[in-house]
């Protein structure tokens, strides 16, 4: 039955509706169906995932939890996947990428975001700030492989750190909906106890729910928390002592990973560990030389390389091209590399034109460079 899209008396398949869609969108040219239906109900869409904003908490110094119910074209997620957020901030769209910390099981049809503001995101803090009940934001379908097992491991690891506590809680919620009852250890590292999201929420389920451990690190306040200091193999051995055995997902700062990282591949257990990031590491590999000129094609411009970034670079300019996360996940700033050679900032990759399509946000120029931009 299609509802919210279109009246109909009687049950429509979805290619009469698509081509019903194409129909409405033809007459209503120039703007679509969608543009004048928006007017009076905003979160409708014929294409588009949308959601309006049903509740919002201000739940850390930091923070705020966003509940959203998607329109009819939002399908679903796995405990542990993303969406891509946009949000118009003084004219001009930016999306970023958030995980859902709900329960994938839910039936309410509702999602949860929980957003902590850094020093340098433009979008989270606006949204810590200004969010509000009613708002309507644009989503993507869930995205990423970072997702809880089909089936229940033996031992459940999870390792957060910060903001990155927002993926793993969605697998415990889930989990727990599931009824697992195998061991589960939940390490999390937050500057401060007021700075942990879900910490009332995970103190009880550590009091209620069957073997799961809550250990909690606050790097900021030692003595305050279970342990103190940063990531170790005295903190793995602390919390989970047959660590080694365990299937084990991490998700957090770029130091707390890279420590993960490396304990777990001395431990040989590389195919039993998963990692989340949502922030641009140190580069991968050296710029090399940055001499060299970069030219804007289509706005007739050129400027000499300084060695960042071709979308900071285009900035510097005066130009506004589109982009989103700013860390090479979104895609919104794909463009056409005409001619020369960019260095990927993340993997250190080489990439030459003419016509490759490269994601200007982690491009570094090597020499002379012309972008269709």
């Amino acid at each position: 039955m299609v509802t919210g899209v279109l009246p109909a008396r009687r049950p429509l398949s979805k290619r009469v509706l698509r081509q019903a869609l194409r129909v409405f969108n033809v007459a209503a040219t120039p703007y679509g169906v969608d543009r004048y239906v928006e007017l009076v109900r905003p979160t409708w869409s014929s294409t588009e995932v949308r959601a309006k904003v049903v509740e919002v908490q201000r739940t850390t110094p930091r923070g705020v939890t966003l509940t959203l119910r998607p329109n009819g074209n939002w399908s679903g997620f796995a405990a542990g996947q993303h969406t891509q957020l946009s949000v118009e901030i003084d004219g001009m769209r930016h999306t970023r990428c958030y995980s859902m910390t709900n329960d994938a099981l839910s039936k309410d049809g509702l999602i949860e975001l929980s957003i902590t503001a850094h020093p340098e995101g433009r979008v989270s803090q606006h949204l810590v700030r200004t969010a509000r009940k009613g708002q309507t934001v644009a989503l993507t379908a869930a995205l990423g492989t970072f997702t809880l097992p089909a089936t229940e491991p033996d031992h459940l690891l999870l390792i957060s750190g910060g903001s990155g506590i927002t993926p793993v809680m969605s697998m415990l919620r889930t989990r727990c909906s599931l009824g697992w009852e195998k061991p589960v250890t939940f390490l999390h590292y937050a500057l401060t106890e007021a700075d942990m999201l879900y910490r009332t929420e995970l103190e009880w389920i550590a009091r209620t729910a069957s073997n799961v451990r809550l250990v909690r690190v606050f790097t900021d306040h030692p003595g305050t928390g279970d342990l103190d200091g940063f990531l170790t193999r005295a903190h793995l051995e602390a919390a989970a002592p047959k660590w080694r055995e365990a299937e084990t997902f991490v998700c957090g700062p770029a130091p707390l990973m890279d420590s993960a990282g490396a304990l777990f591949a001395e431990a040989g257990r590389r195919e039993h560990f998963h990692t989340e990031a949502f922030t641009l590491t140190q580069f991968a590999a050296e710029v090399g030389s940055v001499d060299g000129t970069v030219r804007f094609g289509s706005s007739e411009r050129g400027v000499a390389s300084n060695g960042t970034t071709l979308l900071l670079q285009a900035e510097a300019a005066g130009l506004t091209p589109l982009s989103g996360c700013r860390m090479g996940i979104c895609h919104t700033c794909a463009r056409r590399l005409s001619t020369g050679v960019v260095r990927d900032a993340v993997t250190g990759e080489l990439t030459d034109g003419p016509d490759a399509i490269i994601r200007i946000c982690v491009s570094v120029p090597v020499g002379d460079v012309e972008i269709d931009l």
